[in-house]
C-alpha cells in the first residue's frame, strides 16, 4: 500500500470541547497540506471548516449523540440533519450502549436507522464503543449495521475507557465484510499502530495524531 493511500484513510480529528477556532483552522490547514480524507469536528465548527475547505479535497465529518450516545433517537437524527445542512459530508453517531446492555436490540436498530434516514446519501459511521462491549455484543451490532447497510462501523469515541484494538477491528471486519468499512478510532497515535489497524481490516483511521502518522510515513518512503 502506498503512502498516499494510507494518508487518505485519516479523519484528522479534534473533538475536545475546548478546541479554539484557531485550532480548528490549523486542523483544516494540516488536512489540506497532508492530503487527509477529512477533518472530524464538533458541529459548531462546521461553518468555519466549510469556508476554509471550500475547493479542497478534504471532507467535513462530524459526530452526533457524542460522546455518550444516550440521548433520544429523534435528537440524534435532528443533529445529523442540521449538521448536514451546515455542510457536514459524513456523520459519525454513537450507539445507545445502555440499550445494548439491556438487550433492547430492536431499539438499538431503530436508533441507528433513525440517524441513517436523516443522513440520506451522506455516509453514516456507527460508533460501537467497543471497550464497553462483549465480543457477542460487537458481533450483534455489526450484524445490525450490516443489515442496515451503513457506510462504516467504528470502534470508539476516544472518550471512554479505551480505544481501538487490533482484535476488535479484525472481529468487526470479519462480520461486516467488504461492503461496509471499519474505522479504527481511539489510541491510534503512531504509524505502527495505524498499520496494525489497517492489517486487521480498518480502511479509515480516526486520530488526532495524523501529523505524527504522516511524518512516520515520510520516514518510510519505501511504502507499505
Amino acid at each position: 500500500m502506498e503512502t498516499k493511500e494510507i494518508v487518505k484513510m485519516i479523519d484528522h480529528t479534534a473533538l475536545a470541547c475546548d478546541k479554539t477556532e484557531a485550532e480548528i483552522s490549523l486542523l483544516c490547514q494540516e488536512a489540506i497540506s497532508n492530503g487527509f480524507y477529512s477533518v472530524c469536528i464538533n458541529a459548531c465548527h462546521i461553518p468555519l471548516a466549510k469556508g476554509l475547505l471550500q475547493g479542497q479535497d478534504v471532507k467535513i465529518c462530524t459526530v452526533v449523540g457524542f460522546p455518550l450516545g444516550a440521548t433520544l433517537s429523534s435528537v440524534k437524527a435532528f443533529e445529523a440533519a442540521e449538521a448536514i445542512k451546515a455542510g457536514a459530508q459524513e456523520v459519525d453517531m454513537v450507539i445507545n450502549v445502555g440499550w445494548v446492555k439491556s438487550t433492547q436490540w430492536d431499539r438499538v436498530k431503530a436508533d441507528i436507522d433513525a440517524v441513517l434516514n436523516a443522513c440520506g446519501q451522506v455516509p453514516l459511521k456507527v460508533i460501537l464503543e467497543t471497550c464497553l462491549l462483549t465480543r457477542d455484543e460487537i458481533v450483534k451490532l455489526c450484524e445490525i449495521c450490516r443489515a442496515l447497510q451503513v457506510a462504516f462501523v467504528k470502534t470508539s469515541t476516544g472518550f471512554s475507557q479505551g480505544g481501538a484494538t487490533v482484535e476488535d477491528v479484525a472481529l468487526m471486519h470479519s462480520v461486516v465484510g467488504r461492503d461496509i468499512g471499519v474505522k479504527a478510532s481511539g489510541g491510534v497515535r503512531d504509524l505502527a499502530t495505524a498499520l496494525a489497524m489497517i492489517d486487521a481490516g480498518a480502511n479509515r483511521l480516526g486520530t488526532s495524531s495524523g501529523i505524527a502518522i504522516a511524518n512516520g510515513l515520510q520516514d518510510n518512503q519505501a511504502g507499505y
